[in-house]
């Protein structure tokens, strides 16, 4: 009976082993992502954003935030392990080999003396005569009285000193890891039970593998659907004004799978008049227009009406449904327009260039987005090239607002930001009649945007000059720095309902021929990975130059101490193209707020090849090298704000100019095969 109860015990610690071979290390790895995972803590402080209760950590917020599928799940199995330890050991102690001492309460070798008295003892406390409890007759007659037994016959305990065990030698036992009930079944419950265990076991497991890699399959590393891209990189075009990348944002295959139900029909038409103005719809055929716009599929109408509603900040009287579907828009938004970027700057031309101009209007939408500005926010107005866009991110301010300051003189957001703090103070409280806590808000915010700077150079490595059909080696260093010494941070968006980290794309590109050679996406929220990306690129630069350890070493220091100061470091290579003098534009465009772009102009010349392939420069017939292949042109910031104008401005000036540089492209001879591409350093690729 002991050997069966024993054997029925080991299939709950096999189960348990089972359990704790995946689990144990899953929940150490999930642990350790929890602490070393950065603190979202480091956000705007403004009046605006804690009353919008985003970055609120209420119990309830933090018991929905801990409530996720995979977290249920852990906790369940620790759960389970819990309850099959303390089975295992209430069936241990239960199942405890046979110990005719330990029962008597007595130490191995004691005298027959003892052993008889021990047995009078427990014989008065639980013979049947003495105590008529039945557990205690029981007692009596299975341990006491068979343990007596076994010490007073002398060969019973001889063998139990020498072996453990009365009987004499025991052999080598061998129990299976089943429950009692699989040991005991007869042939026709039997094969029923083999079919349930294997569909359990076999069956189940392989369904939803099936049907799980069948949802995955759906889905690139992004959480994005291959449909999405694929529906992106059809409608993508070198010359898609901003104003129209809405139209192809919105076609997402994830937009297109949500609800429209009838109920949604009074509050969208309500939201429709509410948002008319903003969705270019032309004023002299209106009627026209609005039963075109009705006649889209269903999903389009609906999804382009919610982001509607966060641009011009209208969502408070969706009903509860609708608020729903408006969130879940907004929460997949940053993401898809991730993709819609690298759907523009992907390599199109014969060069392997992608395309500038939509890769402004998507940065510029994901912007309007985050910050809830009008797309019409953006055109220039009041000889702000800018326009009022972005005032309307800092708390308090509306339209009317910036008209007061504007008869101050301060008519671009640059002016504002320049201000010193009494000076501000004086603006905001004598023109624009705000309070000291109010003014104190837009003091707290403008800390928080960032100031950008960046340093290119181009250069082939080894060699001096650029010569056609080189690899060239692009180095960018772009810094970030904040009034309130913050490096990486959370955006000033109180209208954005989810954590949003801010990030920025480096571009390199020629705005005539409206070519991007180069695309990087920085991110400062990660300074770690970011200090080892840009140590191993500086040492394998200078292993690649012949430098010397110890200047290997320095440059390496030199690298992470520009890390921590707020610096990244951009790789880049490209192909050089054919013979000739390039003036490119690098645009650090930020994708969370509204003007804190930078650009900076970089000329490159491209030198010919010698009909021997060797350089030019070392020629000693053609003298030495006239002047390096790149230069650096030193800009002033006020100046890089003052010319970046939002293509928001004029579509049909836009459309011709694009007609007019396409027509200057192709009169330019490009060299076979160059093309670009680039490599991570620094920053955190998707």
């Amino acid at each position: 009976m002991a050997a069966s109860e024993e054997t029925s015990s080991l299939f709950p610690i096999f189960i348990l082993t089972l359990m704790a071979l995946p689990l144990v290390p899953y929940t150490i790895l999930k642990l350790c992502r929890a602490v070393s995972k950065k603190t979202k803590s480091i956000h705007c402080q403004c009046s605006v954003c804690s009353r919008s209760g985003k970055y609120r950590k209420s119990i309830f917020k933090r018991i929905s935030n801990f409530s996720t599928c995979s977290n249920l799940t852990l906790v369940l199995l620790w759960v389970v392990m819990g309850v099959l330890v303390y089975y295992i050991k209430h069936i241990s102690r239960e199942v405890q080999p046979f110990e005719p001492f330990g029962i008597l309460g007595l130490e191995r070798g004691a005298s027959d003396s003892e052993i008889k008295k021990a047995y009078r003892r427990l014989s008065i406390q639980y013979h049947p005569d003495k105590n008529p409890d039945p557990e205690a007759h029981n007692y009596f007659v299975e341990f006491i009285s068979k343990a007596y037994q076994a010490l007073t016959d002398p060969i019973s305990r001889e063998n139990f000193e020498k072996y453990g065990h009365p009987d004499g030698k025991q052999g080598f036992q061998m129990g299976i890891a089943l429950p009692q009930f699989l040991l005991n079944i007869d042939g026709a419950s039997g094969g029923i039970l083999l079919l349930g265990i294997v569909g359990v076991c076999i069956l189940l497991p392989l369904m939803m593998a099936v049907i799980y890699l069948s949802r995955s399959s759906k889905y690139t590393g992004n959480y994005v659907m291959h449909q999405t891209l694929s529906t992106y990189y059809y409608f993508m075009k070198p010359s898609l004004a901003p104003s129209k990348v809405m139209d192809v944002f919105i076609k997402a295959a994830e937009y297109m799978e949500i609800p429209v139900r009838r109920s949604d029909g009074e509050p969208l038409q309500k939201l429709f008049m509410l948002v008319r103005s903003e969705l270019n719809l032309d004023l002299k055929n209106i009627r026209q227009e609005q039963a075109k716009f009705w006649k889209q599929h269903p999903a389009l109408v609906k999804t382009e009406l919610l982001i509607q509603a966060q641009l011009t900040r209208e969502s408070a009287e969706l009903p509860p449904a609708l608020l729903g579907d408006f969130r879940h828009v907004l929460e997949l938004a940053p993401r898809l327009l991730e993709e819609l970027i690298k759907m523009a700057v992907i390599p199109r031309t014969p060069q392997g260039h992608g395309w500038l101009r939509p890769a402004i209007g998507v940065v510029e939408l994901s912007q309007s987005i985050i910050q809830a500005v009008p797309l019409s926010a953006r055109k220039a107005s009041g000889g702000s090239t800018e326009g009022v866009a972005p005032f309307l991110q800092l708390p308090h301010f509306s339209e009317a607002i910036v008209k007061k300051i504007a008869r101050k003189k301060v008519r671009s957001f640059q002016e504002l930001r320049d201000m010193t703090l009494q000076e501000r103070a004086e603006l905001l409280t004598q023109t624009a009649g705000f309070s000291a806590a109010e003014v104190q808000d837009v003091e707290v915010v403008l800390e928080m945007m960032p100031s950008i700077t960046v340093e290119i150079t181009c250069e082939t490595e080894g060699e001096e000059g650029i010569q056609e059909g080189d690899i060239v080696t692009m180095q960018a260093w772009v810094t970030l720095k904040r009034r309130n010494g913050l490096i990486g941070a959370l955006p000033h968006a109180p209208y954005f309902p989810f954590h949003k980290e801010e990030n920025l794309w480096l571009l390199l590109a020629d705005p005539v021929s409206n070519d991007v050679w180069m695309s990087q996406k920085v991110s400062f929220m990660d300074e770690a990975t970011a200090i080892t990306a840009a140590s191993k690129a500086i040492q394998e630069i200078k292993e690649g130059s012949g430098s010397s350890v110890k200047e290997i070493s320095v440059a390496v220091r030199e690298a992470i101490e520009k890390v921590k100061n707020g610096s990244r470091l951009v790789m880049g290579k490209f192909q050089a193209p054919a013979e000739g003098n390039y003036n490119l534009t690098s645009y650090c465009l930020c994708d969370s707020w509204v003007g804190c772009d930078k650009k900076t102009n970089l000329k490159v010349k491209v030198l010919k090849r010698s009909r021997a392939g060797t350089r030019v420069g070392a020629v000693a017939e053609e003298g030495p090298l006239v002047e390096d292949g790149v230069e650096e042109e030193d800009e002033n910031e006020e100046e890089g704000y003052d010319d970046y104008e939002s293509e928001y401005s004029d579509d049909g000036e836009d459309e011709q100019n694009t007609k007019k540089n396409n027509a200057v492209a192709n009169g330019v001879s490009h060299g076979k095969g160059s093309g670009s591409s680039s490599e991570e350093s620094g920053s955190d690729e998707e």
